[in-house]
């Protein structure tokens, strides 16, 4: 049988059937484990499996399709492991939010970064929007929206809890395969659930104590989007986007803005740290490189200590 993995619960994973629609529980062959496949799950929501079925219905995988693409981050701060959150993604939404929580740059510039490295094209949504409203937060909204369009990243605006925004979403995600993500408490479950009536995701009230949310997605999902095939995947909500199996001297090749300014650096193999006749650090000195966005290409070629993501902004 040839299937698409559609929903992942830790060791056992569903299979729907491209042919029939009909969903199977799946387990792996162990030999998966056996590669080198330094992964936690060497299945990922969004692979194309083969799948062989018992008497019972149920089905063990026995081949993956290669990825076109996937996402992927360190499964902890101090791990070498990674984590694969979904395969063959078309769009990767990172929602986001400047209030209740804040979601810092470095986490979203972490994740950009990933992105870029994984050929998966991204966008930001920044979600609460109604929760601005006083002059100073509105300059901010304004601000981070103007600093990642002007580098060529798609910003949406919207709120889930007024619906501002989301008919604009939708149309932007119709019949693709989209992958959200986020900080948890940033409304990602909710934002799905304004997508696709009816779906009714679980979701919870943000922490009063500590302003931060509650994990409500154990394990990613895909959710059927449209009749043009889109799919929608949930993923647990993260605290914090380590990146992995990124070369130091690839790193500024996934910040689009600091990759073009370093053509004119003296050297070919600048990093940027402290070369002579750097262009990248003249740029931001003189604000053509925004600080925020430096800082977080300094932090990736450092090891990450625990909670530097969370900073913010």
């Amino acid at each position: 049988m040839k299937g698409l993995v559609i929903r992942n619960t830790g060791s056992r994973y569903v299979v729907r059937d491209l042919a029939t629609g009909e969903e199977c529980a799946c387990a792996v062959k162990g030999k998966f484990r056996l590669k080198g496949i330094r992964t936690t799950n060497p299945v990922a929501v969004g692979d194309y499996v083969t799948v062989s079925v018992n008497d019972d219905g149920t089905g063990y995988i026995t081949a993956i399709e290669p990825r076109k693409n996937y996402i992927i981050r360190r499964a902890s701060n101090l791990s070498k492991e990674s984590h694969i959150l979904a395969a063959n993604v078309d769009v990767a939404v990172l929602v986001v939010t400047l209030l209740h929580p804040t979601t810092s740059t470095t986490f979203i510039d972490r994740f950009l970064a990933t992105a870029e490295a994984y050929g998966v094209k991204a966008l930001i949504a920044i979600n609460k929007i109604d929760l601005l409203e006083d002059e100073e937060d509105r300059e901010l909204l304004d601000a981070v929206a103007y600093l990642y369009r002007s580098i060529g990243y798609d910003v949406a605006l919207m709120s889930a809890e007024t619906g501002e925004g989301i008919e604009e979403l939708r149309r932007k995600l119709a019949g693709k395969i989209c992958l959200f993500s986020g900080n948890s408490g940033v409304g990602k479950s909710t934002l799905i659930n304004c997508l696709i009536p009816g779906l009714d995701l679980k979701t919870e009230e943000i922490s009063d104590v500590h302003d931060t949310g509650v994990h409500t997605t154990t394990f990613s999902e895909m959710y059927e989007f449209s009749e043009a095939g889109g799919w929608l995947i949930d993923t647990p909500g993260v605290r914090g986007f380590g990146t992995i199996e990124m070369e130091r001297h690839e790193v500024a090749h996934y910040f689009p803005e600091i990759f073009r300014i370093s053509a004119d650096c003296r050297y070919g193999d600048c990093t940027h740290t402290h070369e002579p006749g750097c262009a990248v650090r003249d740029a931001v000195e003189n604000s053509l490189i925004s600080a925020s966005r430096f800082a977080s290409y300094l932090s990736i070629l450092e090891d990450a200590d625990e909670g530097k993501y969370r900073k913010a902004f």
